[in-house]
């Protein structure tokens, strides 16, 4: 399997993601109906596929 680097588009979208799951888990974004574990994981699910795909 052959793995490229994700653009800088999605590094920074699944970096904003791992953020706000971060605040979610510090209590500063108590709305958002997730657990902050399962939000860091979509972070990590969009890093992943932006490696996995090439051109992505």
């Amino acid at each position: 399997m052959n793995l490229s680097a994700p653009t800088q588009i999605v590094f920074i979208i699944s970096l904003v993601i791992a953020i706000i799951g971060l605040l979610a888990a510090l209590g500063v974004l108590a709305f958002i109906p997730l657990a902050s574990v399962w939000i860091m994981l979509i972070a990590y699910i969009v890093l992943a596929a932006g490696c996995l795909m090439r051109g992505a």
